[in-house]
């Protein structure tokens, strides 16, 4: 069943209120209890907001919330676990790990649990394949934002102000990013699969994930960068937010054809 329109954003609010409530009781009480809830809140509200957010936009289909649950929390566990050994091994064994390589190992990461339920068939349509996609990188995603929080505070020695621009950037972006990426290529790997009518793994499916692969590693690169004069700071934000605009472009108009198919087949219908 549906959720109700607007339930995105009755989400983004009222978890911006307890976000703001936990942070100012810290701040109030110096209590390290409330560090937890903190980064936790501060990583989970925007991932879980878009997810919703699409949950609404796409046309009714058969996929239930305890399967995105699903999605969301092993997807992300599993990707997190299988990149972060995987990154490990590899600088390990090799001494550096390439951007490149960081974007091919996270991006195939994220799809462990998606092809679960790709290669099982039970959900169908494309809209099911971007949901359930965005839906597991918005739990890869949560989870890194509250590692890599974590790790800000204990670097800068329990500075929030550090703290809540790691939470409020890797937030905010991660639309654009983790969600974006991963949700191109699961959109594409349903659409493939109704077009042929059974599961697909084609040159279009490549062409996806190689797109995911390679603006992952430029959006890594860029967001790495600082310029060291002003017109090199432009330069660096620029290029940030063209790659952030594409990734949200390729997502929207894989959306918006979801969308469009599912209305076409009802008329049908």
């Amino acid at each position: 069943m549906k959720v109700l329109r607007r339930r995105w954003f009755q989400i983004f609010v009222s978890g911006l209120v307890l976000l703001y409530l936990v942070e100012r009781t810290l701040v109030a009480t110096s209590d390290p209890n409330y560090v937890p809830s903190v980064i936790l809140l501060g990583a989970f509200l925007v991932p879980i907001t878009f997810v919703t957010y699409l949950y609404e936009r796409l046309p009714d289909w058969d996929v239930p919330l305890p399967a995105i649950a699903v999605c969301f929390l092993w997807g992300g566990v599993l990707g997190t676990v299988v990149a972060g050994t995987l990154e490990y091994d590899v600088v390990q064994a090799l001494g550096f790990l390439p951007k490149l390589f960081i974007g091919l190992i996270e991006e195939s990461a994220k799809l462990i649990v998606p092809l679960i339920f790709y290669f099982i068939g039970r959900y169908r349509s494309e809209a099911a394949g971007i949901v359930l996609g965005v839906a597991t990188a918005a739990g890869f995603a949560s989870l890194e934002t509250m590692g890599y929080g974590f790790v800000s505070l204990l670097q800068s020695k329990g500075n929030l102000e550090i703290l809540d621009e790691v939470l409020i950037l890797r937030g905010l972006t991660s639309p654009a990013g983790h969600l974006a990426w991963t949700g191109l290529v699961c959109a594409v790997l349903w659409r493939e699969r109704l077009k042929v009518g059974h599961a697909v793994l084609n040159w279009r499916v490549g062409g996806a994930f190689v797109t995911a692969v390679v603006l992952h590693a430029l959006w890594d690169t860029f967001f790495g960068l600082r310029g060291a004069t002003f017109v090199g700071f432009l330069s660096v934000e620029f290029m940030s937010l063209l790659i952030a605009l594409v990734s949200l472009v390729l997502l929207i108009r894989r959306v918006r054809e979801a969308r469009r198919a599912a209305v076409e087949g009802v008329r049908v219908t």
